[in-house]
């Protein structure tokens, strides 16, 4: 049943993330040609943007390597968006080359996941993603910015509010367009999610500029995500069948899954343009490509898996 709730958004636009984000954290290697019919699943099931892979060194994500291979099999996606994370000035010309024209830069809001991702202070990432945000909106490309440890973070504690503040707008005067805010370890509770975008709001980063990148360790991501579209988000990052983790942070479990989001914005009346059946057979299947079943309740649900 469909029941709208009075001033939330009409549509929210998916980011999927489940065929890099939730890749990556996996300890056997997909192969290939199962990642790009896995992106032409996600597609077909109605997806517009499909954040596709990582230029990473494969030293440091070896579950993404294939990058270069990877990328000219999508080439038929016509109207999908296709981005993919880049580190460093060599990653994004690595993605330049293959004609990719959406990037996205990975920072952290505390010293110690910084450390720990990066081997970098947060104002040394800051400087490094500087010339790579530069050099990519030259190129004509798209950048989005992610901040991770924006809730909570598995060395510091919480995170304190005006913090994460500061360096999202650093982040976001590099130039990015767009700024996704991860709860990497998934402490955040929907309070919280409006103190750090009424933050945002007073720091001159409006909800429109923003997108919210929820993990469910708590069980809280739906509602974190309810919170943030209550404020005016609009753009939901989620994984299909919540692939997905942190190699760098153990704590961290699987993102939003996808299917779950979906339902929840079907029953507020909220187009999202995804066809559920679709996309949970993907998740289903690719769950069978991973020898276990899919972690989100409502793939579970529909697909009666047990």
């Amino acid at each position: 049943m469909v029941a709208p709730e009075p001033g939330l958004p009409a549509r929210v636009r998916i980011h999927e993330v489940g065929a890099r984000d939730g890749l990556q954290n996996e300890k056997a290697t997909v192969p290939t040609e199962v990642k790009a019919e896995f992106v032409h699943r996600l597609a077909d099931a109605g997806l517009t943007t499909v954040e596709a892979t990582s230029f990473v060194h494969p030293k440091w994500v070896p579950q993404l390597a294939d990058a270069e291979a990877l990328m000219p099999l999508l080439g038929d996606l016509a109207g999908v968006r296709l981005p993919v994370l880049v580190p460093n000035e060599r990653g994004l010309d690595r993605a330049l080359a293959l004609g990719v024209r959406e990037i996205a830069v990975f920072g952290s809001a505390t010293e110690s996941f910084a450390k720990a991702n990066l081997n970098r202070t947060v104002d040394e990432s800051l400087a490094m993603f500087e010339p790579v945000v530069a050099k990519a909106r030259d190129a004509g490309a798209s950048v989005r910015g992610y901040l991770s440890m924006c809730f909570g973070d598995p060395w510091e504690g919480a995170v304190p509010v005006d913090q994460v503040a500061a360096v999202a707008k650093r982040l976001a005067d590099l130039g990015c367009d767009e700024l996704s805010l991860g709860d990497t370890i998934g402490v955040a509770t929907p309070g919280h999610v409006t103190a750090l975008l009424t933050a945002l709001g007073d720091a001159g980063l409006p909800a429109a500029r923003l997108a919210v990148h929820f993990h469910d360790t708590y069980g809280q991501a739906l509602a974190n995500t309810l919170a943030a579209l209550r404020f005016g988000v609009t753009t939901v990052d989620a994984s299909a069948g919540g692939l997905g983790g942190c190699p760098y942070a153990k704590s961290a479990t699987g993102n939003l899954a996808t299917e779950d989001l979906v339902w929840m914005l079907t029953g507020l009346g909220i187009d999202t343009g995804v066809d559920l059946a679709r996309l949970t057979a993907t998740s289903v299947w690719m769950a069978g490509h991973l020898g276990r079943p899919s972690p989100s309740r409502t793939v579970r649900a529909l697909s009666h898996e047990e």
